[in-house]
Formats: C-alpha cells, sequence, structure tokens
C-alpha cells in the first residue's frame, strides 16, 4: 500500500487541510471521517493513521506525497 493510491491521497490531503486549519483535532476522528467521505477500506485507513503517526514522531511534518 502507498500513498500513491488515490483514495489514500486525497483522504491524506483532507486530514492535513483539516489539521491546517484546527491543530487541536483529534487526528483519529479526522482519519474515521475521511475513511467514510473516501471510502477507504479498514486497511487503508489503518496505513493513514500510521503515516500520520509516524511523521508526527519523526519530527511534525506532513507525510512525503508523491506526485
Amino acid at each position: 500500500m502507498s500513498l500513491g493510491q488515490p483514495n489514500i491521497k486525497r483522504a491524506l490531503q483532507w486530514v492535513l487541510e483539516r489539521l491546517a486549519e484546527d491543530p487541536t483535532a483529534k487526528r483519529s476522528a479526522l482519519i474515521d471521517q475521511a475513511s467514510r467521505e473516501f471510502d477507504l477500506t479498514p486497511l487503508e485507513a489503518e496505513f493513514l493513521y500510521r503515516q500520520l503517526r509516524d511523521a508526527r514522531k519523526a519530527g511534525g511534518e506532513a507525510p512525503r506525497q508523491e506526485p
């Protein structure tokens, strides 16, 4: 699984936009909402959660999106 998959990529962008608007927003709630909005499978939602978690641990940068 990779960030190159369109539904995951769009969901990630959506979550990042919401976090930019409200940095205190709960990531888990945003991912849950994005999962419904972008029709992610549970595995894709978990992947997205891990990407955001790992980026935060690595210094708060957003996951790198491939063009």
